[in-house]
């Protein structure tokens, strides 16, 4: 009984190292194709302007402690948005940029690396300082790798922005 088993087992195993090494096969994404869009991180830096733009004209009502609260208040809660958003703008950016891009894509897009790169490090620029130029820089550099990555699928998606 116990012979029959192990020869079994022993041909099952050697009907599979017979096949072996595997075919190699290659992916051009980490997930399925069709995952990657750069609309969250446009959503993420158009937040990002929103927010430092409401932060540059934000001002006390008044001077005695209820305005001055209120406007504490009203100023952590945006730049606690504007920090979270640069953030979630970064990572957006730096999934496309590591996970969807691909080395041939650099033969079509030369400057895709400095591109992402830039773009990141407006992110931690916008992240730290109220600055209505950086945010405006990001949103620009989002709407170029936008371009680049829909062209890179052979389409050409309108840039929209919600404001």
């Amino acid at each position: 009984m116990f012979t029959n088993y192990f020869q079994m087992l022993s041909e099952t195993l050697t009907s599979i190292f017979n096949q072996l090494p595997a075919k190699s096969v290659h992916a051009h994404c980490d997930g399925p194709c069709g995952v990657y869009d750069p609309a969250s991180a446009r959503v993420a830096a158009e937040a990002v302007l929103s927010m430092t733009k409401k932060l540059i004209a934000l001002a006390p009502a008044g001077n005695d402690q209820a305005s001055i609260s209120a406007y504490n208040n009203t100023f952590s809660r945006f730049v606690a948005i504007k920090e979270e958003e640069s953030q979630k703008a970064k990572k957006e950016l730096l999934i496309l940029w590591t996970d969807y891009f691909k080395p041939e894509h650099l033969a079509t897009y030369p400057d895709l690396h400095d591109t992402f790169w830039k773009a990141a490090k407006l992110c931690s620029a916008c992240k730290v300082n109220i600055d209505q130029t950086k945010a405006e820089e990001l949103l620009a550099a989002v709407q170029k790798i936008h371009s680049m990555f829909w062209s890179s699928k052979g389409r050409s998606d309108n840039w929209i922005t919600a404001s």
